[in-house]
């Protein structure tokens, strides 16, 4: 009886870990689409913002400084340090072409610039993700 409860509570657990993981990998897949480089008007308080995947959270960053965004709704974000909201726009095939940042009582519309044969989507390296054989001193 025992061998039988612990074998179940064994793979209960395989389980709900097995269900995170796949949770945490489709919240990646859909927040990688947010990220790129958007630029602004010229003569706009920022010209450009890059928006990066720091693990599973987005990170924008401007001239401006840094802010972590938080999800509000469906292409809705909060713009933590800046007290702000970001709203990404899409085309009728629903690509992601734009963000609308209202922050601090400035309102801009940016577009998204299209990836390019150089361009790369930024991501930081998790502390325990970074191998000891990439800081080899010569």
């Amino acid at each position: 009886m025992k061998k039988i409860l612990f074998l179940s509570a064994f793979i209960f657990s395989i389980l709900v870990v097995n269900a995170q993981k796949d949770s945490t990998a489709k919240q990646d897949t859909t927040l990688k689409e947010y990220t790129g480089r958007y630029t602004f008007p010229s003569g706009s308080v920022v010209t450009e913002v890059t928006i990066m995947l720091d693990g599973n959270a987005l990170t924008m960053t401007s001239s401006a400084g840094s802010s972590d965004l938080t999800k509000l709704g469906v292409d809705s974000f909060n713009v933590v340090a800046f007290q702000g909201i970001a709203a990404f726009k899409r085309d009728s095939n629903n690509k992601l072409i734009g963000v609308i940042v209202d922050a601090m009582g400035y309102h801009l519309e940016g577009t998204k610039e299209p990836a390019t044969p150089t361009s790369f989507i930024l991501q930081k390296e998790k502390p325990s993700e970074i191998k000891r054989a990439q800081f080899v001193v010569r």
